[in-house]
């Protein structure tokens, strides 16, 4: 599919591309077809990337000159209303004054830009400005997601520290639930660090390609705040990745903790009952000659020494503070 756009006093306006059209500024493609793709190669005169070429990782081919054109790859998230985000490349190519974009997932920004653009001035005259108020739109995507990941790990942490849950076999449920949630928040920002460092990695790219004339320094010094922006959520990201792996290390210390009170009780348990074992097995030996055998009182006086024997270890626990 190709979306193409025209732009009027600042705006974006949506048109049907042909070869021969010299008005459209930007041409988006997703998942386009071969037909699709040489109609493009025919508009913009030069050659686009493949899947296959868009998904290598090496520096240089993700970020290259060819042809006056600069083509540039980063790996976006779609997807993102969860914790597990469709991660793939997304191409910018900047030739002259036109953007093609080419795509195979559905990135937000990639309908929001649009969108906003058409209803209002964003500031677009020609392709450098539409890519860099798309790369905006796509920084302020991620610091949304961000934001709601800081979020419900605050959440995590109070689950974890402040439990409400007093059955054992609940906060175990409940930390089997947290494990599994940590999992997921490690894995979002994991992909969400691997995004921004292509994004930063792209914009130091396109703020050194820039003109040198009173325009492309303005653009320059958009894009360094761009950069800066990338690199403050890289921060953040770090961040939670830190507060992420102290929760999985308090979670699995709690659990220790839970083991460790239930193997106590039991092992609390053990002493209590053993002298009352060792008193019964004292009197059921069967030899003909115990002084307590023929004793009417005999049997009510075994089970009160088994009593006591039981209360002394656990009164003499309780008081060394071992309980």
């Amino acid at each position: 599919m190709i979306r193409a756009f025209v732009v009027e006093a600042g705006r974006l306006r949506g048109v049907e591309l042909t070869p021969d059209r010299t008005d459209v500024m930007w041409a988006d493609l997703l998942a386009p077809t071969r037909a699709e793709e040489t109609l493009i190669e025919e508009w913009v005169g030069i050659g686009i990337p493949t899947r296959e070429e868009m998904e290598e990782i090496e520096i240089s081919s993700r970020l290259y000159v060819e042809d006056n054109a600069l083509f540039m790859t980063a790996t976006l998230p779609a997807q993102t209303d969860d914790d597990h985000p469709l991660m793939s490349p997304v191409t910018f190519v900047l030739a002259g004054n036109r953007l093609v974009t080419i795509r195979y997932h559905e990135p937000r920004a990639f309908q929001t830009f649009p969108t906003r653009a058409e209803k209002v001035s964003v500031g677009c005259t020609n392709g450098e400005t539409i890519l860099i108020g798309l790369l905006e739109t796509i920084v302020d995507r991620l610091a949304d997601v961000l934001e709601r990941a800081g979020r419900d790990i605050d959440a995590l942490s109070h689950d974890i520290f402040q439990s409400a849950e007093t059955k054992a076999n609940k906060r175990d449920r409940n930390f089997q639930k947290v494990l599994q949630t940590i999992g997921r928040k490690e894995g979002l920002t994991s992909d969400i660090r691997d995004s921004l460092m292509t994004l930063q990695r792209l914009s130091g790219f396109l703020g050194n390609a820039l003109g040198q004339d009173r325009t492309g320094k303005e653009l320059r010094a958009r894009v360094k705040v761009l950069t800066r922006d990338v690199m403050s959520l890289a921060d953040h990201v770090t961040f939670l990745s830190q507060k992420i792996t102290f929760l999985l290390d308090a979670t699995l210390g709690m659990i220790n903790i839970e083991q460790n009170g239930i193997i106590k009780i039991f092992s609390v348990a053990a002493v209590v009952f053993l002298p009352p074992t060792l008193v019964a097995s004292v009197y059921g030996m069967n030899f003909d000659i115990m002084p307590e055998l023929q004793w009417p009182l005999g049997y009510p006086f075994a089970l009160g020494l088994m009593v006591l024997s039981a209360i002394l270890p656990f009164w003499y626990f309780k008081r060394r503070g071992w309980l």
